[in-house]
């Protein structure tokens, strides 16, 4: 962590951030669900004349909107890029990535087959080592990219490495064209398809891309999917000819340059007026190398992602604003507390990705853990309004909708001034953490999808950004412990995060949930990715046990600063009788003098093989015994 950003947590209150949002163009109010009607279709378009209609549209209503003050923020997958299943787990006698459904894997920086880690950890590579030797551990292979690529997750399916990557391309460009016009870049989010039948000898056997930047991936069973977002460069579109509107495709097995998506692929979402695409490839990898890649280009930005075996949801952020003739710039200008959202409904059938239904709800989502599909419905969380603005405090929303994305059921107004911080669906019930001073675990009872209730609230200091279920009756929660000073200003105390939080929520009694136990990690600044980032959390289910990265730091002598001690992992046995108790200290203490980390042997995952516990970091890959701790090798990645 950089120091600016050190100095921010310090001095920063807590703030709203943690959703990520796009804009791009002025809705009509969402006064509670939209109307719609009960056989929901999308428009195909069916030429370049017709597409080029839509952009133009598009732009103008864009124009409107930052003629009038309106800000773009840039959407980013969360994580703070976040219900089904208590899945992370065990897969016999090694671990798999911390999912959110079970059944659905999710692309990660690390896998592992208990044989051979699979690794790409920001170093522009993908490296291979082989544990089947505790002892001897070593580099199997590594898988340089050229220079434009940039790796960023992997798939392990069988004997096929999928490792997807961000490429540069540029557009075809005329020599002859105006000579104002220049080649264009547009990223491409690439699968790079390798068979590791020998793990020492990794083969690229295929190659398929996406124009746009990753927005997420899921793999169930044989199938894979992706989901894009794309911008053409619709600012000129007087300077460019149709195709360059359409997003590009590339498939090695059909030809080795990018292609535009063909017209009958591409259709405009409902009510949708982006200047953007949410593109969706899918590919049975039962036969990597002969199978046809399927993409579909939808009109229509998208944010998070969420993925049952039938169905897959995306959802996308709407801003109000005031569109009376008597408005003024500065009355216009970006609210963030003025968001709403709308739902996309795609159902899966093997390659087959269909549109099936939409809905608008209030308030925006947190991330992916805002979402949960279960016995046929779906359930969101989200939060209205800014939890600053004192005239129209924040509220908070539970909504359950049926298969066609009619609402069924609510619970509205929860926590009012505060937002969500995270939330986690489990069966029947849903549990959301909501703060501002102190942290509100609701607990809600979502078994009637017509009546869903509050059954419990506890208010504890401090809050929790990621809840992970232990068992039926149990939650385990990460985040910051709290504290309040006094405000100079005389108005209510300011709000400082400490040091990281890790509690036990017993919900037995769901009308009264208790915190059982709690552990607090170091002092300000102290942080770990599991903080943002679901897929950083070790578990071995058999051992009760429970890791993460972290970066602790304590408080300095100088007012609003932080001294660095050390990094590495933490490892608990997290049991119900037991409380949290600490297992395995893998924290390394800062060298004399060292100000800071180095942040290329920051711990970023943990999983285990066998009997042995294995940290990953960008430079080295070390491992300790499950049963005692201790080191036991050290591989080196240059």
């Amino acid at each position: 962590m950089k120091k600016s950003s050190i100095w921010i947590a310090l001095t920063a209150l807590v703030t709203i951030a943690g959703a990520s949002f796009m804009f791009w163009g002025n809705k009509e109010t969402v006064t509670a669900f939209s109307t719609k009607p009960s056989q929901e279709t999308i428009e195909t378009v069916t030429s370049a004349d017709e597409l080029k209609a839509y952009f133009e549209q598009a732009k103008k209503k864009l124009s409107w909107m930052n003629q009038s003050g309106v800000v773009e923020q840039e959407s980013a997958e969360s994580t703070a890029k976040s219900e089904s299943s208590d899945t992370a787990n065990a897969a016999g006698d090694h671990s798999t990535t911390n999912n959110q459904v079970e059944g659905i894997d999710e692309a990660d920086l690390v896998k592992t087959d208990g044989d051979y880690i699979y690794s790409t950890l920001g170093n522009g590579k993908v490296v291979i080592t082989d544990i089947r030797d505790p002892k001897k551990m070593k580099k199997a292979a590594e898988i340089n990219m050229e220079e434009g690529f940039y790796p960023s997750q992997l798939f392990l399916h069988e004997q096929t490495l999928i490792v997807l990557g961000s490429k540069y391309e540029p557009y075809p460009y005329d020599e002859k064209a105006d000579a104002r016009i220049m080649p264009m870049m547009n990223g491409m989010t690439m699968l790079r398809f390798y068979s590791v039948e020998q793990p020492e000898k990794p083969k690229l056997i295929r190659e398929v891309g996406a124009e746009g930047y990753l927005n997420g991936a899921r793999k169930t069973g044989d199938l894979l999917y992706v989901v894009t977002n794309v911008q053409p460069n619709f600012w000129i579109m007087e300077d460019l000819e149709g195709d360059a509107l359409r997003p590009r495709v590339l498939d090695t097995m059909e030809g080795e340059q990018p292609e535009p998506i063909d017209y009958k692929d591409i259709a405009i979402l409902p009510g949708a007026m982006e200047p953007s695409y949410s593109v969706i490839t899918a590919i049975d990898l039962s036969s990597p190398v002969d199978n046809k890649v399927v993409t579909k280009g939808y009109l229509g930005s998208s944010e998070q992602l969420y993925m049952s075996k039938e169905n897959l949801y995306l959802t996308s952020t709407i801003y109000e604003t005031s569109t009376s003739s008597d408005a003024t710039s500065s009355s216009m200008i970006w609210n963030p507390g003025n968001a709403n959202s709308e739902l996309f409904k795609f159902t899966l059938d093997g390659t087959t990705v269909k549109f099936d239904s939409s809905a608008k709800l209030k308030g925006h989502l947190l991330n992916q853990f805002s979402m949960d599909e279960h016995n046929g419905h779906f359930r969101v969380v989200t939060t209205e309004g800014n939890m600053w603005d004192e005239k129209n405090p924040s509220k908070n929303h539970l909504f359950i909708l049926d298969e066609k994305l009619n609402v069924t059921g609510s619970v509205e107004g929860l926590a009012k001034g505060e937002r969500i911080y995270s939330a986690r669906f489990m069966g029947d019930k849903a549990y959301m953490v909501t703060f501002r001073e102190t942290d509100p675990l609701f607990v809600i009872d979502v078994a009637d999808p017509a009546a869903p209730k509050v059954l419990g609230e506890l208010k504890i200091p401090g809050f929790s950004n990621y809840l992970h279920p232990l068992d039926e009756n149990h939650l385990i929660g990460f985040g910051y412990e709290t504290v309040a000073k006094k405000n100079p200003g005389g108005n209510e105390p300011l709000i400082l995060t400490m040091g990281m939080k890790v509690s036990l929520f017993d919900v037995t009694d769901f009308e009264n949930p208790k915190e059982k136990d709690t552990e607090i990690i170091g002092g300000r600044g102290t942080y770990s990715p599991i903080q943002y980032d679901h897929k950083a959390l070790f578990q071995h289910k058999e051992r009760n046990l429970y890791g993460f990265p972290v970066v602790t730091y304590s408080e300095s002598e100088k007012e609003h600063y932080v001294d660095y001690q050390g990094s590495g992992a933490l490892v608990y046995e997290i049991t119900p009788e037991k409380g949290i108790v600490l297992k395995g200290d893998l924290v390394k203490a800062k060298k004399a003098g060292e100000q800071y980390g180095e942040w290329e042997k920051e711990v970023q995952r943990m999983l285990y093989s066998k009997d042995e516990l294995y940290t990953l970091s960008m430079k080295e890959i070390n491992n300790y015994s499950l049963d005692t701790f201790e080191p036991i090798g050290n591989v080196k990645i240059d």
